[in-house]
């Protein structure tokens, strides 16, 4: 890709974060983010061929501009399962409030707009991954708790570490960022570790 590509390509995914953001959960459409972009209907679909494609770069390239893999390393370079969990719930915990403008978008707009579906869905799948790496450590130490099995304590803390939970307990009950990692760290001990 040429680099006159490259920076066409990063201009879209910015001018598609900026109306995300600012969308109040409004479907946004493609001629937005090409006017936005400064560029043609066009030339848009000639770097992204779909919507939701477009929609599944974008969270990608928050992970990019956010530094997802980096906080990410403690947890996959824990030495034990417990660790791990804390360390897992602290990096996605701590990734949300950065990626929260985006993430409200496309679940507002996941009623009416398919692409957003795929692109949270998608979103969501990989952070599935990340909880069941966390607690199938746990399983494999033998230190899982016997109220769960492996894909139901998965599942469970999937559900904790949602972005509506943290929009409540944060936004709506006023808890700090600190206050928020610090008592999930402690459900997870309590619910997942024996």
């Amino acid at each position: 890709m040429s680099s006159a590509s490259l920076k066409t390509r990063k201009r879209i995914l910015q001018a598609t974060i900026h109306l995300l953001e600012a969308s109040d959960g409004r479907v946004v459409r493609m001629t937005d983010i090409a006017k936005k972009a400064s560029i043609t209907r066009q030339a848009l679909y000639l770097h992204f061929k779909t919507r939701a494609e477009l929609l599944i770069q974008t969270t990608y390239y928050l992970d990019e501009i956010y530094g997802s893999e980096a906080r990410l390393m403690q947890s996959r370079a824990a030495k034990t399962g417990a660790k791990r969990l804390d360390a897992y719930v602290e990096a996605w915990g701590n990734y949300i409030p950065e990626i929260y403008g985006v993430a409200k978008a496309l679940i507002a707009m996941s009623d009416t707009d398919e692409a957003a579906v795929k692109a949270w869905k998608k979103r969501m799948q990989d952070m599935h991954e990340g909880c069941a790496a966390a607690i199938n450590m746990l399983d494999h130490e033998r230190r899982l708790s016997p109220n769960f099995t492996p894909e139901q304590a998965t599942d469970f803390l999937w559900c904790l570490l949602s972005v509506q939970n943290w929009e409540h307990l944060t936004i709506e009950c006023g808890w700090s960022q600190s206050q928020y990692i610090e008592k999930y760290k402690t459900l997870a001990q309590a619910a997942f570790i024996n």
